[in-house]
């Protein structure tokens, strides 16, 4: 028997390279030109093939993986379930409100069913966490919702599939089992020792249940943390802010980061009693005074001509912004970060309300207002927000303080949700849908009744005006999503196609009727799965 050489170690990378070019052009080492080089090297590639396959090494097994964690949650019922695996199987569809057809878009449904799915707090059937981690996987507007309800086996998943490694990411601490507060020693250790995710959710999980605890654990490494690292754990301790925290906020303002300084300022400031906000009062109140030489009562404006050393440990940003004067700058700051409740006794024992509408002289009226909207949102103050937002009826949209409708919508985060709708509703009656889009979004799902009402209303209106669907399509598809299901019913008479007047956009009664189709297919849609999910 002939003893079979061993093969060049570039065998395999000189047939492939001829099998490209052609034997015409070159021949692989050891088969002869011409017309049977074809063959000859197929032969070759055959047997090359065999010897590669024959010639592997067989690797050692590899360690089965631990089971996945049990899940104790109840488990989801079959209709429910049932209805996830078809909200899974849908593709995204085209904004609401365009020409799509009368079919739900299941996929926008998907954030709204998580949500019930885990107040109601079911358990993830296993046989669909797969197609959940790819969902959340393409949207990550899905992911803390999706990851919520497919609980620790979502993690568990992600360690064997590197496509789904953000739910690691997500994940604080990537799913590491965080010591029990009792186990003093064992938080020690992780808290020194851990991975940076680790001890960023020890610090909330701590901070969540015991605000001082957490606070002590973060002193103690504080000084020899990275200057990012202490800036996202500065950042844990908006939850459960409070009064006890000042003294340590008042160190941070000392930080050698520039960002450290900001947020400890920032923190400090939302807390009205401390004393940064009590030196902020005192140089935003001395820009700012009630001027009685005017014809009424007119508010006038001083801004700083410096930025000094103490504005800027206090957290002011020297350096303005391109396009913005440093003075407003300065100045806008310090109202930002001043208590609201100086204000009246400053202005003259007025009220807010009474404050608001007051005259500002030199163009000043805009930066006053927009920081005092700015501080009634980070203190929360509610009465301050009224104020500022004025009456949704008001001829000036939005009311006299609000100077975007970002920053309305931002005030009326500081309103409850009740309040918050009615406001909303009123505004829509009189100023139509056209500015309403930011500000229904921050009303509470679904949307309460008079809310529901006003939009439904406005969109009748735009309907019986021949305006076309997807001039509304944002507001369209929030209705579908926020709406009361209740209200299918008062929408059927909207789905047949109305008569078309001479002003009318041509077609857009059809469309109209097949946007409003939609919407009542959704809303009653939303209904059945509610029920489905155990929702009375």
């Amino acid at each position: 028997m002939d003893k079979i050489s061993a093969p060049a170690p570039d065998a395999w990378e000189e047939l492939v390279t001829s099998a490209l070019l052609g034997t015409a052009r070159r021949t692989p080492p050891g088969v002869a030109p011409g017309a049977e080089a074809p063959v000859a090297l197929l032969d070759a590639a055959a047997a090359e093939t065999v010897r590669r396959r024959a010639g592997l090494r067989p690797a050692r097994a590899a360690q089965r993986p631990q089971p996945a964690p049990e899940d104790t949650r109840p488990p989801l019922p079959a209709a429910a379930a049932r209805r996830l695996a078809m909200l899974l199987a849908d593709r995204p569809g085209t904004g609401g409100g365009g020409r799509r057809g009368t079919a739900p878009d299941l996929m926008e449904l998907l954030p709204q069913w998580l949500a019930t799915a885990n107040a109601r707090g079911y358990a993830a059937p296993p046989q669909l966490l797969p197609a959940l981690l790819d969902a959340a996987r393409g949207r990550t507007d899905l992911r803390p919702a999706a990851l919520a309800f497919a609980g620790s086996r979502a993690t568990w998943l992600a360690r064997l599939n590197p496509d789904w490694r953000f739910a690691l990411r997500a994940t604080p601490g990537g799913g590491t089992a965080l010591p029990s507060p009792q186990d003093i020693a064992g938080v020690r250790r992780l808290w020194e020792e851990g991975l940076f995710a680790e001890r960023v959710a020890l610090l909330s999980a701590i901070r969540a249940r015991e605000p001082a605890a957490a606070r002590e654990l973060l002193a103690t490494t504080w000084a020899t943390e990275r200057a990012e690292d202490r800036l996202m754990f500065l950042d844990s301790l908006r939850t459960g802010l409070g009064a006890d925290d000042e003294p340590f906020l008042e160190q941070a303002l000392a930080d050698r980061s520039r960002n450290v300084r900001a947020t400890a300022a920032e923190l400090l400031s939302a807390l009205p009693g401390s004393a940064l906000a009590a030196r902020m009062a005192v140089r935003a109140g001395a820009c700012v005074a009630v001027d009685h030489t005017q014809d009424r009562p007119t508010i006038a404006v001083e801004a700083p001509h410096e930025c000094d050393s103490g504005m800027e440990r206090d957290g002011v940003v020297a350096k303005a912004p391109s396009g913005r004067g440093e003075r407003s700058w300065w100045f806008g700051q310090l109202v930002e970060a001043a208590p609201l409740r100086v204000w009246p006794g400053r202005l003259g024992g007025r009220t807010p309300e009474e404050i608001v509408a007051l005259p500002v002289a030199d163009d000043w009226r805009n930066e006053l207002h927009a920081a005092w909207c700015r501080a009634a949102v980070r203190q929360g103050d509610a009465l301050w927000a009224r104020a500022l937002l004025g009456t949704p009826a008001a001829p000036e949209a939005g009311g006299p303080g609000a100077v975007s409708l970002a920053e309305r919508a931002r005030l009326l985060s500081t309103l409850g949700s009740a309040e918050r709708a009615e406001w909303v509703a009123a505004f829509i009656a009189t100023h139509g849908l056209s500015e309403a889009f930011q500000l229904l979004g921050v009303c509470g799902v679904p949307w309460a009744a008079p809310l529901g009402r006003a939009v439904v209303d406005a969109l009748n209106i735009a309907r019986d005006a021949g305006s076309y669907p997807w001039s509304f399509s944002g507001v369209m598809g929030l209705a579908e999503r926020c709406l009361d299901p209740a209200e299918a019913g008062r929408l059927e008479g909207l789905m047949a196609v109305p008569d078309e007047g001479e002003d009318a956009s041509p077609g857009a009664g059809g469309y109209w009727a097949e946007a409003f189709q939609r919407l009542v297919t959704t809303l009653r849609l939303r209904a059945v799965m509610a029920e489905e999910l155990g929702v009375a």
